[in-house]
């Protein structure tokens, strides 16, 4: 075996794992994917809705109305999620710690979140996906492009999928395959009892706008992609196989139903214990993976997060879950620069 061919088939094992810990964890970029491929839609009137379904489907979304979604974000008590304050120079700004899935029923945020968001100026998502600019860049970053069409046995198992999750297998080919892998993961959801169109994160875009918050995108549709994105046809055809194989196994399910608990409870010591029971980082090129996944992307969005703080912004700073633990995490990349940084869910 040359050098390398074994390169490759190390970068490939490398993102299969990638393929496994962005299903697990339902990263944002499997989300936005998820949007651009139509799993989830935004109705004009400020509706949330999911694609219509046969009786064999997983359920759908229930639409919710701009008067519902309203008087929920009023009345919401419990809070969910991980939220901390952070302080420096006289101004205070938030970090919280989303989820990309979830249930109608604790979508919306509570007491200490709305304050933390009344109390801001400006929500910053990883991307603000209600943003109009971004629709041509979130496509033709998601799009398949010449010469990357999988193997007739891939694309037959991507087929039964897309039809057994009741999508358009027309409308998902218009993606390259890691997207399509990542869309059926979030179609998938669906059979645990969350949906995409009840994230958190669209949840908090429509909010902001609600409550009248400038809204921002902390990353692009294109540094995004580039964490999906598979190197060489090899790779690509590594991380579907991987992926489907998950979501086939129930495997892919089991992990977002659990995650999805630790985020409604706010169990932090489990979040913190994620890489142990998500069975995404016992080797070398799954701790790789997740750096490249988490660690990597954090250090850009402190540094984003800090530099609207700086500018005098009081900033509601909203990302998934995970990139909130462990020492390169946000709240210990905030504190080493200069934030004091307190906990608010969990209470300390």
């Amino acid at each position: 075996m040359s050098a390398s061919t074994s390169g490759c088939r190390r970068a490939a094992r490398g993102l299969g794992t990638i393929a496994r810990t962005r299903l697990a964890a339902f990263g944002f970029a499997a989300f936005w994917f998820a949007a651009v491929a139509g799993v989830v839609v935004f109705s004009a009137d400020g509706a949330l809705a999911a694609d219509a379904a046969r009786a064999d489907c997983p359920p759908s979304a229930a639409p919710i109305d701009a008067e519902h979604f309203r008087a929920a974000l009023r009345d919401a008590v419990a809070d969910h999620g991980f939220l901390w304050r952070i302080e420096r120079d006289g101004r205070v700004s938030y970090l919280y710690g989303t989820i990309h899935v979830a249930g109608p029923e604790w979508m919306f945020p509570g007491t200490l979140t709305k304050q933390a968001l009344a109390a801001s100026d400006t929500v910053a998502l990883e991307l603000d996906l209600l943003d109009p600019g971004l629709a041509g860049r979130l496509a033709n970053s998601a799009k398949a492009s010449a010469g990357e069409a999988l193997p007739a046995e891939l694309t037959e198992r991507i087929d039964r999928r897309t039809l057994a999750e009741c999508m358009d297998p027309a409308r998902l080919r218009a993606l390259a395959p890691e997207f399509q892998v990542a869309a059926l993961g979030v179609a998938a959801a669906r059979r645990e009892g969350v949906d995409a169109a009840y994230a958190i994160d669209l949840v908090l875009a429509v909010a902001g706008r609600v409550l009248g918050k400038q809204v921002v995108s902390l990353e692009t549709p294109e540094s995004q992609a580039g964490a999906l994105r598979a190197p060489t046809r090899e790779a690509t055809i590594e991380l579907v196989r991987d992926g489907l194989d998950d979501l086939d196994s129930g495997h892919a399910g089991a992990l977002v139903a659990r995650l999805a608990d630790v985020w409604r409870t706010s169990d932090l010591a489990a979040l913190d214990d994620y890489a142990r029971w998500c069975g995404c980082a016992r080797s070398d090129a799954d701790r790789q993976a997740m750096k490249v996944l988490i660690d990597d992307r954090n250090v850009l969005l402190a540094a984003r997060i800090d530099a609207l703080h700086g500018t005098g912004h009081a900033v509601f700073a909203a990302v998934g879950s995970l990139h909130m633990i462990g020492p390169q995490g946000l709240p210990a990349l905030m504190r080493g620069r200069g934030f004091r940084v307190d906990r608010l869910v969990p209470a300390p």
